[in-house]
């Protein structure tokens, strides 16, 4: 049989993966997916069906981004070049760029030397920003690590994990503002002692609750011709303050009541 004829389910494949990353969760698999890193095959029911080469298109692509720090999106680009996923061919311009980039995460500090400092308050979404913080939307790797005073290797582990992503601003790597303020929220929970994959935790709580506040928000104000993409987001943000008002409650009596266990 094939390799590439799926015949597995994704708990299979879960198993076989834990076998080298005993850390990764189900939900990684589906990550990778949506993010194009592998392509399941689908069952007459609408299963996922996993092939070998699929396991060993997963297996890599967890390798690159958790042990060499590789953004998602230049693994998919060596995933394809090592013929594990399917795709256009890379051409020397995009593999030359994703080289690049694989580079600047690896060498992530800079030959002047980083000297941490501690982080400036940084303001809440939507607010003016501090002093310390440029007023503009775009940071060199270089800033980040002076505005937050995280580490070289402490930046790499929230890189890995998707806290901060960067974006190729003209031919730089570049980070906005909320990568800033994610990254050093993070650098206060890392000082505290926090393994950084509970922080990565952390991140797919946040994934799940925009989907929640999106669904709240069709639900609550269903669309119609004459809405705008204008309001679909004052929508959303209408939703996003009430779901946060309540999860804080929710927070607040749970840890109440974990006291008085």
């Amino acid at each position: 049989m094939s390799s590439n004829v799926g015949v597995m389910r994704i708990g299979e494949v879960h198993a076989q993966l834990r076998r080298d990353f005993p850390d990764v969760e189900l939900s990684k698999i589906r990550y990778y997916e949506d993010k194009g890193l592998v392509q399941p095959s689908r069952s007459r029911k609408g299963y996922r069906l996993y092939s070998e080469r699929d396991v060993d298109c997963l297996r890599e692509a967890i390798r690159l981004a958790q042990e060499e720090f590789v953004p998602l999106r230049v693994v998919r680009l060596r995933l394809i070049e090592q013929g594990l996923l399917s795709g256009p061919p890379v051409t020397s311009v995009a593999r030359q760029a994703a080289r690049g980039a694989t580079a600047a995460v690896r060498a992530v500090a800079p030959v002047e030397v980083v000297t941490p400092r501690p982080a400036p308050a940084l303001s809440a979404p939507g607010d003016e920003p501090v002093p310390d913080v440029p007023p503009r939307r775009w940071m060199s790797t270089h800033e980040l690590l002076e505005t937050t005073g995280l580490l070289p290797e402490q930046f790499n582990q929230l890189q890995a994990l998707g806290i901060v992503r960067p974006t190729v601003v003209g031919d730089e790597t570049r980070y906005s503002t909320l990568d800033v303020h994610c990254a050093d929220r993070a650098r206060t929970l890392l000082d505290r002692g926090v393994d950084v994959r509970m922080i990565g935790a952390l991140r797919r709580i946040a994934e799940r609750e925009v989907g929640v506040i999106e669904e709240i928000a069709r639900t609550a104000y269903p669309p119609s011709s004459k809405s705008s993409p204008a309001d679909a987001a004052a929508a959303v943000a209408d939703v996003a303050q009430d779901v946060a008002a309540l999860r804080q409650a929710m927070v607040e009596m749970a840890l109440v009541r974990s006291t008085l266990e």
